[in-house]
């Protein structure tokens, strides 16, 4: 397995991959047709310098996936609302500037429920416990396990909804497609259908590292003010998600035994956030990835390295403990992606 820097996001009825600045979205129109749209977004922060320093990369690629993935969302979401087909080229721009504002809101929104759903919530209830235990450490840790129980109720609650079951398919279509490549496969539906649907970097990986982070740092951190300890599960988010990213970094270029006990947890959650794709959608994110990065010489690359004949056929697709499946942007469905060498295809 090697490293290949792109990342991702299942969107609706298609899939966002990325490779360094460039982006692709291809989707699949109510007509079956697969359109493709290519872009750049260099990201809320230019400085080069500034996106390398360790644990700030971590919340600038964070704000990073939101905006981008949302924006991407939009875009697959037009396909399929009828009134926007019928708006003269006047009212579709009005109407895209109000998407945009709302886009906005819905970011920042979504920012302030999960903070108040997973991190302020838990210790809330956490603090029922406090007339019999006394040790700051065990609230800290029963406020932990509250906070993974409220993570995983989220998760099992939204598989449940018939929309989020296809988005699901097209998130596993997504992890298949990354792992094919990065195992020195030819990018084809056989292949990638072949392939595993886990993946070390995805997000489900990285929201579960963040919970699981968050226990130690409170654990860890003391305060006898209760106004100081409330404000803390706030301002330490960034820093808590900053660390979740160096690990995830580390763990989509390492297959170090440790490294690889500490991501099974994350991996095991993605039973729930991804699903078997169908051929069609599979079709879809090759598309994706075809257009933003030149998979032919880094696959003859990874297959050099590995001195393994070129014919080889697709390896089973390995249980969600197995580290073979080797490295994985809004929530579950992102994918952290990094500067890859291989540049993408000039279009």
């Amino acid at each position: 397995m090697r490293y290949s820097g792109i990342g991702g996001q299942a969107v609706m009825e298609g899939v966002m991959m990325k490779n360094g600045v460039h982006y692709a979205v291809a989707v699949r129109k109510p007509d079956k047709e697969i359109v493709v749209d290519a872009r750049e977004y260099p990201g809320i922060v230019k400085n080069q310098k500034i996106k390398k320093i360790p644990i700030l990369r971590g919340v600038i690629n964070f704000i990073d996936s939101l905006v981008l993935g949302m924006r991407t969302l939009m875009y697959s979401a037009s396909f399929f609302d009828e009134e926007a087909k019928e708006l003269s080229e006047e009212d579709q721009k009005a109407k895209e500037k109000k998407e945009s504002v709302a886009m906005g809101f819905t970011v920042f929104l979504s920012v302030i429920l999960a903070l108040v759903i997973f991190m302020l919530l838990p210790y809330g209830l956490s603090l029922f416990f406090k007339k019999w235990i006394a040790s700051p450490t065990l609230l800290a840790l029963i406020e932990g396990v509250i906070r993974v129980v409220i993570f995983f109720i989220y998760i099992v609650a939204i598989t449940c909804m018939e929309d989020i079951k296809r988005v699901y398919m097209y998130h596993g279509a997504e992890h298949k497609c990354i792992n094919c490549v990065e195992h020195g496969l030819d990018l084809n539906v056989e292949n990638v259908k072949n392939s595993s649907r886990f993946h070390k970097r995805c997000g489900t990986s990285f929201l579960f590292l963040v919970v699981f982070i968050s226990i130690l740092f409170f654990a860890c951190i003391r305060t006898d003010s209760a106004i100081w300890r409330f404000s803390l599960r706030i301002l330490l988010v960034p820093v808590i998600a900053g660390v979740a990213y160096e690990f995830l970094r580390l763990a989509g270029r390492s297959e170090h035994a440790f490294v690889n006990l500490l991501s099974k947890p994350g991996l095991w959650f993605q039973k729930f956030t991804t699903k078997e794709p169908d051929e069609d959608m599979i079709e879809v994110a090759i598309a994706s990835v075809e257009a933003v990065f030149d998979w032919k010489p880094y696959v003859e690359k990874v297959r050099g390295e590995t001195s393994r004949p070129s014919s080889r056929s697709a390896p089973s697709p390995a249980p969600p403990f197995m580290m073979s499946t080797s490295s994985c942007t809004i929530p579950f469905c992102w994918r952290w992606s990094g500067a890859s060498s291989s540049k993408a295809p000039s279009r």
